[in-house]
């Protein structure tokens, strides 16, 4: 049995740490694999193997967070666990420090893991960035909120957020209303990432003044975007054609985020996904990058990693299956 004991100066800042009914340190034990127990200003660490050095750093490093004033939540202490876990001489205070933008309630929006700050880091650096991964990652929240970071530093003058109306393995059939009624359902994502990060009055007027633009893709055609940063989510389901026409919109002193899951495409059987087929084609194009993003960057529930990781999976043994009937 392995053990570690560490001693804080500040009951207050280490009652943060701990949580409230100790969730906290109830959330680093159960992650790291050990056994924590906390009595007044000591916090006493126990497993039989190695990790508890590691559950250790996580404290000590949250204890510090909170010492500088960060106001720390439980989304928070399961970033620090899966940052350390990835790369263990992380600098917390530095990875928080990171803030892309203070959302609604202010409530900073930061990368999670170290593959969104490679992504973000990835949207400073080039003109067109293409985000793919698996659902949950944040791929579309981050280029919403490094979007909104941008038009509030008047790098850009408007943002151009959309995404191909193409329904996700069911026909939805006649849909009432005009125009604007029919797509919307398609838009609602991109409302709802810009409503978590601005307050509904703000996000009404932006939309108004069209400082925030939410389109379909297929608006863009005849286009030019100029000082826009420009969001075109669920590009899986685009075409070929459709990939070249929006990407050619790209004007003076703009820049692109391209989000999708090359893995759920909703296109019919038998058609390219433009996503696929222009990370393909671009990949050596200067201020063109591709950032992957895996089920190790996934920020929701943590059950859907490991649904992400089922599918996979399957889909890898169901390939290997059609590749061996069809070598028989």
């Amino acid at each position: 049995m392995q053990t570690r004991i560490l001693t804080f100066e500040d009951n207050d800042h280490l009652r943060e740490v701990v949580g409230e009914f100790g969730a906290h340190l109830k959330l680093v034990a159960q992650k790291m694999g050990v056994e924590i127990t906390q009595r007044g200003g000591t916090v006493r660490f126990e497993a039989t193997h190695g990790a508890v050095d590691s559950a250790a750093r996580v404290v000590e490093q949250l204890y510090v967070l909170v010492e500088r004033g960060f106001p720390l939540h439980t989304t928070d202490v399961a970033t620090a666990i899966r940052v350390l876990r990835a790369d263990p001489n992380t600098n917390l205070t530095e990875f928080f420090s990171d803030t892309i933008v203070v959302g609604a309630g202010n409530r900073p929006v930061n990368p999670c893991t170290p593959g969104q700050r490679v992504y973000i880091h990835s949207m400073r650096e080039n003109a067109i960035v293409f985000g793919v991964g698996p659902a949950g990652t944040g791929k579309t929240y981050l280029a919403v909120a490094f979007a909104i970071a941008t038009l509030s530093k008047a790098q850009v003058r408007r943002i151009v957020l959309t995404r191909p109306a193409v329904e996700a393995g069911e026909k939805l059939g006649f849909l009432p209303g005009d125009l604007t009624e029919k797509v919307d359902p398609y838009l609602r994502p991109l409302y709802d990432a810009l409503q978590d990060m601005l307050p509904p009055q703000r996000v009404s007027r932006l939309l108004e003044s069209q400082a925030i633009e939410v389109a379909p893709l297929a608006f863009m055609r005849g286009r030019t975007l100029n000082d826009a940063f420009i969001i075109l989510d669920e590009a899986q389901n685009t075409s070929v054609e459709q990939m070249r026409m929006f990407l050619t919109r790209m004007g003076e002193r703009s820049r692109m985020a391209v989000t999708g899951d090359d893995t759920q495409i909703d296109l019919p059987r038998g058609r390219t996904s433009g996503l696929v087929h222009a990370i393909h084609l671009l990949k050596d194009v200067p201020q063109v990058d591709v950032v992957r993003l895996t089920s190790a960057d996934i920020v929701r529930h943590p059950v859907v990693a490991d649904i992400v990781d089922a599918y996979a999976r399957d889909d890898a043994t169901r390939y290997r299956g059609r590749n061996g009937d069809q070598e028989r």
